[in-house]
C-alpha cells in the first residue's frame, strides 16, 4: 500500500504521522502520479494547526496535507489525452501531495523539463502562481517601483524576480543575511526593524507605486502610507487587510493563469528564474520540514520526498 501523511487532531507538528493508505485510481479526466517531490507551503501547516476550520475543534477524520508536486503519471483516466503514463510532470495535486501517490487533472500539470531537479519541480507550482497572481492583481509595469515584504521567502523571492524581468524596479525588504542575494537578481534590499520606512524611502526616492506584502507581520498600515493608498496594496498573509482596505489575495479571482506556471518553469528551466531550495526532507520527515517551515527561517523552499 502507498503512505501519505495524515492526520486526525489540530495541533503541532507531531500530529502529523505517515500511513498506509488506498491505493488511488483515476478518475475521467485525472492522471494519477508516483509522487517524486512535493512541496512544503505555509498554508499547509495553518491547515495543521487549524487556522484555516473556521472554528471546528478538530477534523472531521484523518487529513491529508500539501498541493505542489512532481512526479511520474502511471495511471491515466478516461478523457485523457494531454498525458501519458511515463510522462514527468509537475503542477498541483486534486489530492493531497504529501504521499507517494496522488491524482491530478492535466489542467493543473506541465510538462518537466528533463534537466529540472526534482525538488524544484515539486515545489514551484503555488509560489510561482501565487507570485504571478499577485503582480497581475497590482497590475506593475515596467518604470514602476514595487515594494515586497518578504522579498527572500518563498513568494517573495520569485515575485521579486518575475518583477524585475517586466522591467520594474523593486525595492524588496529582508534579513539582511538574504540581501547579497536579492541584489544578484537585481533587487534594492532594505532591513526589517524599526526605521524601515525611512529606509524604503531613501531606496526608492521618487516613490512605492505598488506593494506586496508576503509576511503578514503587521506591515499594512506603512505600505497604504508608502502607496499612498490602499488601492495598490496586496497581501497575501495578514488577516487585518481588510481593516486597511487592502486587498487580500486567496485565489486567482478572476486572473487568467493559463500558461503562467508553463512560462514560470521554461524561465527556470533556461536559469532566468531562481528557486533556492533550502532543504529536502524523506516523508518519514515531515514534522520536521514543518517546524523549519513555521519558524519563517528557511531561507528557500522546503520540499519532502516521498
Amino acid at each position: 500500500m502507498p503512505r501519505a501523511v495524515r492526520f486526525s487532531h489540530y495541533g503541532g507538528p507531531e500530529v502529523l504521522e505517515i500511513v498506509d493508505v488506498p491505493e488511488l485510481h483515476p478518475g475521467p479526466g485525472e492522471v494519477r502520479i508516483a509522487v517524486r517531490a512535493a512541496g512544503v507551503n505555509p498554508y499547509d501547516w495553518k491547515v495543521r494547526r487549524g487556522l484555516m476550520a473556521g472554528g471546528a475543534a478538530a477534523p472531521d477524520g484523518p487529513q491529508g496535507l500539501g498541493s505542489d508536486l512532481a512526479g511520474v503519471v502511471d495511471q491515466v483516466g478516461a478523457d485523457v489525452t494531454a498525458f501519458a503514463v511515463g510522462d514527468e510532470v509537475l503542477g498541483s495535486g486534486s489530492s493531497p501531495s504529501y504521499a507517494e501517490q496522488a491524482l491530478a487533472k492535466p489542467a493543473d500539470l506541465v510538462a518537466r523539463p528533463a534537466d529540472l531537479p526534482w525538488p524544484i519541480a515539486g515545489g514551484i507550482s503555488g509560489t510561482g502562481r501565487t507570485a504571478y497572481r499577485t503582480l497581475t492583481q497590482l497590475g506593475v509595469a515596467g518604470g514602476e517601483t514595487l515594494l515586497v515584504h518578504g522579498a527572500a521567502g518563498g513568494v517573495g523571492f520569485v515575485a521579486v524576480q518575475l518583477a524585475v524581468a517586466r522591467g520594474v524596479r523593486v525595492v524588496g525588504a529582508a534579513s539582511e543575511r538574504h540581501h547579497e542575494r536579492l541584489r544578484s537578481v537585481g533587487v534594492v534590499p532594505v532591513a526589517y526593524g524599526d526605521g524601515l520606512e525611512d529606509r524604503v524611502r531613501t531606496a526608492a526616492p521618487d516613490g512605492v507605486d505598488a506593494v506586496l506584502d508576503a509576511t503578514g507581520h503587521g506591515v499594512l498600515g506603512l505600505s497604504v502610507r508608502l502607496a499612498g493608498g490602499p488601492d495598490r496594496v496586496i497581501t497575501i498573509a495578514d488577516g487585518a487587510a481588510a481593516e486597511h482596505g487592502v486587498r487580500f489575495s486567496s485565489g486567482d479571482e478572476g486572473v487568467d493563469m493559463s500558461g503562467a506556471l508553463a512560462g514560470i518553469v521554461a524561465l527556470i528551466a533556461t536559469g532566468e528564474l531562481e528557486v533556492p531550495i533550502a532543504r529536502t526532507h524523506p516523508l518519514d520527515a515531515v514534522a520536521d520540514a514543518h517546524r523549519e517551515s513555521e519558524s519563517g527561517h528557511a531561507g528557500g523552499k522546503l520540499v519532502l520526498l516521498p
